[in-house]
């Protein structure tokens, strides 16, 4: 920040923040480099950036604002050019009718507020935001560009076509001609979303508009909002395709549609759910073309893989695939299905939903309104001479222990659970009820895995880990070594990630590990010892490992591991 040194130390003194000593050490390092104090005392660990924001307010008398939690207008945003909100650290997030409120990190710099005042034509009122929020957000709302004809629909929303929006009743929905705005911006949206890779889209509606929303990556991203006027033949468009009932807006509704696109076929799920200012809508993006991978897609180690190919390729037995919603157990399940796919084999999935079509395999889709759970179409296939059995999840005991008297009777039995951790199933499984013995004698191993983002290769450089984070990751000193991160280019649009990856953790359950569960010792970190020492590598360790290649950073490998877990 452009604020004296001797007046920011002064006042950090005296709120008794940082002490004479860490001021002197910090003024010296100073000295010595191009920083700020603020940024040396941050970067020293001396005071945090919330308590560095703070004494600036004070000292500045200008407000702070956290960005992660703000109401940030996308209209603002593009009253300033992308290359200067990059240049200056600048993101516009309210505009009034003279002015523009612009969240930065260095609020005095004259000459960014000169800039941005004859660039936008408005007078500047400057924030104070985190930097790292900042930097995050300018990523977020400058990454995705809006496909020009996407702009064109937009327009005409918004102006030519608002009497006929506010006037559409549902019943008007299948007799409107699909060059109507309303229809071609619904088409406009779902195009764009398989366009951007996007695993989700979310119309989400607010007070004034709608919010729209893609996941990438595991990540949420604004792409635009929506006249709040449009909202009901928006919902009611969505579910005319998805086969729901349009005159139901008090109840939550499922329903499923697909379209063509240049790549190929896409499925997408909707979800309806009722809100106080009125229903939302999530759409899951199953793009035909992406699935299913191979094995060797999968990310895995080549140990890990090594062993996650032996133990599909044994005659009977469970494994079990872990981890949180969205970590992927459903594609390594499709994956480890192609790899023991042949002609001499007959293979029956019991999915809920099922996501793709696999060729050669039986999938059958589940019912709980006709009776047809995951328990009732267990017993079913059982009298279908299965080879194979992929069960979605085991919800219940009654599941569990159908799964583990096919696995005894000499069937292959695929499946998945939420647990944290390889070792944390074994008791999950015994709290549902499953004797010690079955479990001993039923389990061939457990697969935990979580996706974490791959770094874009064209933009990721090398760096020498430091020792706090190499403290916290476990790093002995003479292993900090370099690592890779990426601060963003085109090829990325500036976020510095591209595609996703599994971490993994896979525990082959060997004859120590059998004799623990049998005696009853079911404590993860008992059973997670026993692993390691035959051989298991940790997630963490296989996290660190993938970082250390520059596949990703640590950041997200921190993220999916320590916070994750």
């Amino acid at each position: 920040m452009a604020v004296r040194g001797k007046m920011m130390g002064e006042m950090l003194i005296k709120r008794g923040v940082i002490s004479n000593e860490q001021l002197a050490a910090a003024l010296e390092e100073q000295r010595d480099s191009e920083d700020k104090l603020g940024s040396v005392l941050v970067k020293r660990g001396v005071l945090t950036e919330q308590q560095l924001r703070e004494t600036l307010e004070f000292i500045l008398g200008i407000p702070q604002v956290q960005i992660s939690k703000a109401e940030i207008d996308p209209e603002a945003v593009k009253m300033l050019p992308p290359e200067m909100i990059r240049r200056h650290r600048a993101l516009p997030i309210a505009r009034r009718k003279h002015s523009l409120t612009v969240a930065m990190d260095d609020p005095l710099n004259q000459q960014s507020l000169d800039d941005m005042r004859i660039a936008s034509g408005l007078d500047i009122v400057p924030v104070l935001a985190s930097a790292k929020e900042l930097d995050l957000a300018i990523r977020q709302y400058l990454a995705f560009q809006l496909d020009p004809g996407m702009e064109r629909i937009l327009g005409e929303l918004c102006q030519d076509n608002r009497n006929a929006v506010l006037s559409l009743k549902d019943t008007d929905l299948p007799k409107i001609d699909n060059e109507a705005p309303i229809i071609r911006m619904v088409n406009a949206i779902l195009m764009q979303a398989v366009r951007d890779r996007a695993s989700d889209v979310h119309l989400e509606p607010q007070a004034e508009h709608i919010r729209v929303r893609f996941r990438i990556d595991g990540e949420l991203y604004q792409i635009l909002t929506l006249p709040r006027n449009s909202l009901a033949a928006i919902v009611s468009r969505l579910k005319i395709m998805a086969g729901m009932d349009i005159a139901e807006k008090r109840i939550p509704q499922d329903g499923r549609f697909h379209m063509q696109v240049e790549q190929g076929q896409v499925d997408f799920r909707v979800s309806s759910l009722p809100t106080s200012h009125g229903e939302k809508i999530a759409l899951r993006v199953l793009d035909q073309s992406n699935a299913p991978i191979r094995i060797e897609q999968l990310g895995l180690s080549a140990q890990n893989r090594e062993k996650l190919v032996a133990m599909a390729r044994r005659p009977h037995g469970i494994i079990l695939v872990t981890g949180p919603t969205g970590s992927g157990k459903t594609t390594t399940l499709y994956s480890l299905l192609g790899e023991i796919n042949s002609m001499d084999r007959n293979l029956i999935t019991l999915e809920d939903p099922i996501e793709y079509s696999l060729a050669g395999i039986n999938q059958v889709q589940t019912n709980p309104k006709a009776g047809l759970t995951f328990a009732s179409g267990l017993r079913s296939i059982l009298r279908q001479d299965p080879d194979v059995i992929m069960v979605g999840e085991i919800r219940d005991e009654e599941t569990a222990r159908l799964a583990v008297q096919a696995a005894l009777t000499g069937h292959l039995v695929f499946s998945t659970l939420h647990t944290n951790g390889a070792a944390a199933t074994i008791a999950r499984l015994s709290d549902m009820g499953i004797e010690d013995f079955l479990l001993a004698t039923s389990l061939t191993g457990i697969v935990s895995q979580r996706l974490v983002r791959r770094l874009c290769t064209n933009c990721r450089e090398t760096y020498l880990l430091d020792e706090k984070a190499a403290g916290r990751l476990g790093i002995p000193e003479q292993k900090r070594q370099q690592f890779f991160r990426s601060h963003g280019c085109n090829m990325c649009r500036q976020l510095g990630y591209q595609g996703r990856m599994a971490l993994h953790e896979i525990m082959v359950l060997g004859t120590e590990t059998r004799n623990l569960i049998s005696r009853g010792e079911l404590a993860e970190g008992q059973l997670e010892t026993a692993a390691i020492k035959a051989g298991m590598r940790t997630m963490k360790a296989d996290g660190i490992a993938k970082a250390r290649q520059g596949l990703t950073s640590l950041e997200e490998v921190m993220k999916a591991v320590l916070w994750g877990s």
